[in-house]
């Protein structure tokens, strides 16, 4: 899978852009504050319909305008599919392949698929459980598109729910609750569907990335002290698991556990179970790599999940895109070297760089200089 032609209408800084991309290494080369990251933003916002960069999507329209379009020729299987998505913020977004409608933009998903490393995912290590369960739900729905609508309706559910533990605990004063809690339970069925349905997917997820991790961590920190490159990546839920961890028995798990936390949710108004609590340990050795972890160690174990997230896809029937966004000036030699190495036989790479010695010589393939809003190939 590749980007062959992208297109950008009022897309962060640019009013038009349209460029050609090769298969292999494409590297974007130029200063800082130029709209390099844009460009590959853009790309992978086609794919998750969202960006790594903010999480509304006003700043992703060009000032002074309504609407951004993205657009891409993606080919795939060798047939090319051409994708657009119209950025409406505050309303709904619009989808076309090969320019017919879409009934809902979602339905873009797996249709591209990127793995997207980034400054900002040391946040998979040092940030909060919210950044871990993105890295995962995101990778989930790549991996399985109809998920998407099951994350939706959690969310929806979600929030249905927390207004309705909001109403019951200010209606306790006056006792008039009967027909409040009737209507919980309804949301606790539907919380439980959706949200043992996320649980079971992403149980299976981590399970089929854990020995990636170790394997693309063993391989990008292999000049690391021998004790400090066993990790292991475990899943912290917000209530004890039950044995078999299949999708009934993990619904039927959430919605005893609903049952028991009633009182404690409905006094302080908030959901306090359910995959929106849950967290991935991650330890680098016998320590929590949070709080533990150098910030070369950091950098490495983040990207080895983006690493075990590219090979999971992979082994899977999709090569797909890699965006390694402004990583090699975090990186040593050393490393910055094994990255290239383990990359360089991707199908279609992106990546953004100050300057070029930035980028390994193995991956400067096709190369485009970025300076005052024009791209030019070099």
């Amino acid at each position: 899978m590749h980007v062959a032609a992208l297109g950008l209408y009022d897309f962060r800084s640019y009013e038009s852009l349209d460029i050609e991309l090769g298969t292999g290494a494409n590297a974007f080369i130029g200063p800082n504050g130029q709209g390099k990251t844009n460009i590959v933003e853009a790309v992978d916002y086609l794919a998750n319909l969202s960006s790594h960069r903010v999480s509304s999507e006003a700043p992703l329209v060009r000032a002074g305008t309504e609407r951004a379009v993205v657009r891409a020729a993606v080919v795939r299987d060798e047939r090319t599919a051409l994708l657009e998505v119209e950025i409406n913020p505050g309303k709904s977004n619009r989808a076309r392949v090969n320019r017919s409608p879409l009934p809902k933009a979602r339905e873009l998903f797996g249709l591209l698929r990127t793995v997207l490393f980034s400054p900002e995912d040391l946040a998979l290590v040092k940030g909060d459980p919210s950044d871990r369960r993105r890295f995962l739900d995101a990778l989930m729905t790549t991996r399985s598109p109809r998920l998407a609508g099951v994350r939706a309706d959690y969310d929806r559910v979600l929030r249905q729910r927390n207004t309705l533990l909001k109403t019951i605990g200010a209606a306790r004063r006056t006792g008039n609750t009967a027909a409040a809690l009737v209507t919980l339970d309804a949301w606790d069925e539907q919380l439980s569907r959706a949200g043992g349905e996320l649980l079971a997917a992403r149980l299976e997820l981590l399970d089929a990335l854990r020995p990636h991790i170790a394997e693309a961590y063993g391989q990008v920190a292999a000049d690391a002290d021998p004790e400090r490159v066993d990790v292991t990546c475990d899943y912290k839920s917000s209530f004890e698991l039950p044995e078999s961890r299949s999708r009934e028995t993990l619904v039927d798990g959430l919605a005893d556990e609903l049952a028991k936390r009633r009182d404690d949710e409905i006094e302080r108004g908030i959901s306090l179970v359910g995959p929106h609590r849950d967290d991935i340990s991650l330890m680098l050795g016998t320590l929590p790599a949070k709080g533990y972890a150098s910030h070369g160690e950091s950098w490495s174990f983040a990207l080895a999940c983006k690493l075990a997230a590219y090979h999971l896809l992979r082994d899977e029937g999709d090569d797909p895109i890699l965006i390694l966004d402004d990583v090699f000036a975090e990186l040593d030699r050393g490393r910055r070297d094994r990255l290239a190495s383990l990359v360089a036989e991707a199908e279609q790479v992106m990546i953004t760089a100050a300057v070029p010695d930035d980028v390994p010589a193995v991956l400067l393939g096709r190369r485009f200089e970025v300076r005052d809003g024009d791209v030019v190939h070099v």
